[in-house]
């Protein structure tokens, strides 16, 4: 998940958030100075920056064989869990961040909802770099396209100068450009560079999803005493509601507006530039990929039905009106977690789970570290009084601040 901060637990350990390119790094040899709990490093960083230190805070911010058991389906869940539990123990041995403290799940939300990007951005404002106060504040958008705050903040820079090269989303995933790209060839007819860009989104895609997966399966807290099954359920509906975020989390925002059924929208794409290619071989699969996501959609209803008529012509077998193995794995995959999840949220909750106990109560004055910054603050109200005057430029629609 962040993972763009999509790593997220690891993004802190590294200098430099807004950058939150990993490519460079060896996860398996940080330097031990840089090896800092995410909860340390993001408190200290909000400290610095609720005292106007603004470089410190930016800084900171941004820093085997096993016997087979008996056919018994108990056992054999048992067997399955105790193998990934013990894989997963090996691996996190080799990497030196995983010997510390797990940060929160509030934390780990905020950081996916890019939170920090509105204090990096306004802190580079405070030390006059604001191409890198841009990038923050367009890669904070980019997730939260509709923040009034940071919209306003974005219309002053664009009241500045042409902000177009300074439009950098640091936590961009690898399938987002080469999507656009893809999109932009399709629209000036060149089908085939289009069909090999979108192919390769949809590879990174997969990948990037897999990795969000991967990502749900972490640390979690069990906080009540309860029989077996049920505290398994309950840790595994953490998990559900997770991996079911994925997709949406996934999602790339284009011109402010997420692209929805992004993985049908890349199969309709690629359908049609095999399609103009005359490559039909090609294009019924991933109509019939398409088909998956969005089977009332009378256009590719006419489109398969007319691949189907000329089969002969085109020497179309039964099996190429099949949806394509990535897209029907994910498929299934995305639609019976949601059942999964939808079961456990109709049959699992418990009839107090919306009752707070006192102790539940007393416990809940533990706020995570940036709580008190929560809304616009006082910096940034008078940073955009202080702003904010008639638009006097092209690019400027904002409104007089009150």
């Amino acid at each position: 998940m962040l993972l763009g901060l999509g790593s997220v637990f690891l993004a802190l350990l590294i200098p430099g958030l807004a950058r939150a390119q990993y490519e460079k790094y060896s996860f398996k040899s940080f330097p031990q100075k840089d090896v800092v709990p995410l909860e340390t490093a993001y408190g200290y960083a909000l400290e610095q920056y609720a005292a106007q230190n603004w470089a410190e805070s930016v800084n900171s911010v941004s820093r085997e064989n096993v016997t087979v058991f008996p056919a018994d389906v108990t056992l054999r869940v048992a067997r399955h869990v105790l193998l990934r539990a013990a894989c997963l123990k090996r691996c996190k041995q080799e990497f030196p961040v995983f010997k510390l403290k797990y940060p929160r799940r509030d934390l780990l939300q905020a950081f996916e909802e890019r939170v920090p990007y509105r204090y990096i951005q306004f802190a580079y404002y405070q030390l006059n770099n604001v191409e890198k106060a841009i990038a923050a504040a367009h890669t904070f958008l980019k997730k939260n396209p509709k923040d009034p705050s940071l919209t306003k903040n974005m219309n002053y820079y664009k009241s500045l100068f042409d902000v177009e090269e300074y439009l950098v989303d640091s936590e961009e995933q690898p399938y987002e450009s080469v999507f656009l790209k893809s999109v932009m060839l399709y629209n000036n007819g060149d089908f085939s560079s289009s069909a090999r860009n979108m192919e390769q989104a949809i590879t990174q895609y997969f990948d990037s999803y897999s990795t969000c997966l991967a990502g749900c399966e972490s640390s979690y807290e069990i906080i009540e005493f309860k029989d077996f099954y049920p505290t398994l359920a309950d840790l595994f509906l953490d998990v559900l509601k997770c991996k079911v975020k994925c997709e949406e989390n996934l999602m790339p925002n284009v011109g402010g507006f997420f692209v929805e059924k992004f993985a049908a929208t890349m199969y309709h794409y690629l359908q049609f530039s095999y399609y103009k290619l005359n490559d039909v071989k090609n294009a019924a699969p991933c109509a019939a990929s398409y088909m998956l996501f969005d089977p009332s959609d009378q256009v590719m209803q006419r489109n398969v039905a007319y691949y189907r008529f000329y089969r002969e012509q085109w020497g179309l077998k039964d099996q190429d009106f099949q949806p394509r193995p990535e897209a029907q794995e994910y498929f299934n995959q995305t639609v019976k977690q949601k059942e999964m999840l939808d079961f456990a949220l109709n049959y699992l909750q418990t009839d107090d789970e919306d009752v707070v106990s006192p102790e539940d109560a007393a416990s809940a004055g533990s706020e995570r570290p940036d709580a008190e910054f929560e809304g616009m603050g006082d910096y940034e109200e008078s940073f955009l009084a202080d702003w904010w005057q008639e638009p006097n430029s092209k690019f400027d629609t904002g409104e007089i601040a009150d």
